[in-house]
């Protein structure tokens, strides 16, 4: 009896994330190089309305209590091999007091927010939510534009627990940027105040 055998399927490296085409998102997850379009508009109003959002209040202690670095898009190399970009990202300040020298961040978020667009839903749930979990990313909240909802998420015992959903327009507080109501209403392109 002959056998077969199958040459096994190279893991992706971060080389292969630098050789990524301009105009595209590459990220490594599990071993396996993921790539998307850059974000379309309904993506990037509400992944910048949220920055926008949270950093006055948490970044600089404006109308807030401040202690957060609050960054977007940034490039994290979490567990040693994973490469994520996710939409918006925070740190308490007494974990990453300084910016790091390199092109990307190795210190673990405190908070990830993933904007869900119908192209990327599934990767961001499926894919990337238990990378976060198994680094150790204690809050995580993912924002879908297109039906304007939001859920936020708080890791108990390396398990995504949902905390609450919220859809529309009101005014929230959600964990852990809980100290202050958000306008969830700027996050689908609303002006802030606006009806």
């Amino acid at each position: 009896m002959q056998t077969m055998s199958v040459p096994a399927k190279q893991r992706a490296t971060y080389a292969d994330v630098l050789a990524a085409p301009d105009g595209l998102v590459a990220e490594l997850v599990d071993g396996k190089l993921v790539t998307s379009p850059r974000p379309g508009p309904f993506h990037a109003t509400a992944a910048s309305a949220l920055g926008g959002e949270l950093w006055s209040p948490f970044r600089r202690g404006r109308g807030g209590p401040g202690g957060w670095v609050i960054l977007d898009e940034p490039e994290l190399h979490l567990l040693g091999a994973e490469v994520l970009v996710p939409d918006v990202v925070g740190w308490r300040v007494e974990r990453m007091p300084e910016l790091p020298v390199t092109a990307w961040f190795e210190t673990v978020p405190d908070w990830v927010c993933e904007v869900a667009s119908p192209a990327t839903a599934a990767f961001d749930r499926a894919d990337k939510m238990p990378v976060y979990a198994r680094a150790g990313v204690k809050f995580a909240w993912i924002v879908e534009p297109t039906v304007q909802t939001s859920e936020t998420y708080a890791l108990e015992n390396q398990r995504w627990v949902l905390l609450e959903t919220f859809r529309g327009d009101r005014g929230v507080r959600a964990a852990p940027f809980d100290a202050i109501e958000l306008e969830v209403g700027v996050l689908w392109g609303q002006p802030a105040g606006m009806p």
